[in-house]
């Protein structure tokens, strides 16, 4: 009777176990969002810098064209082992004027995310194809060609 209870202790436990290492683990990456923030970006009349200071610094920025800032947020969930998938996503676009005002701030969300799948496990490049050999035996008699660098090009003399 004794040994029945621990066997059925000792099961139950193994199983509650086993079943939490199957939970999935969820991880914010990026801005962490609040509502009450992001509603508070107003065209018209925040500028940069009141939205530096309630927002904060953004996640990346636009290098052309009319200034950008983007706050990207996102949650992903992965069970142990497996490749994490993207549950919540947003990203909050706020683009100034030349003057440096708020011109807009738009969201948008998970429908905007694009899954891409490689082709292959070879990226194709312009040029030709080098075999083994010839990576490894390549360089030979090209030392000291001239115009590659070598001890007979310019300024090597």
């Amino acid at each position: 009777m004794r040994t029945t209870k621990i066997l059925a202790t000792t099961a139950l436990v193994a199983a509650g176990l086993s079943l939490g290492a199957c939970s999935s683990i969820r991880e914010s990456r990026g801005y962490i969002n609040d509502a009450v923030l992001l509603n508070s970006v107003q065209p018209g009349i925040d500028n940069q810098r009141s939205v530096e200071m309630t927002l904060g610094r953004p996640t990346f920025t636009s290098q052309f064209g009319e200034p950008t800032w983007y706050y990207v947020s996102s949650t992903t969930g992965r069970k142990p082992f497996v490749r994490p998938r993207i549950q919540q996503h947003s990203v909050l676009t706020v683009k100034f004027g030349p003057d440096g005002n708020v011109v807009s701030a738009d969201r948008s969300g998970l429908d905007q995310v694009t899954y891409l799948t490689p082709d292959g496990d070879k990226t194709p490049t312009l040029g030709r194809e080098r075999g083994f050999l010839e990576d490894l035996f390549g360089n030979i008699g090209t030392v000291g060609q001239p115009g590659l660098g070598g001890q007979g090009g310019p300024g090597g003399r």
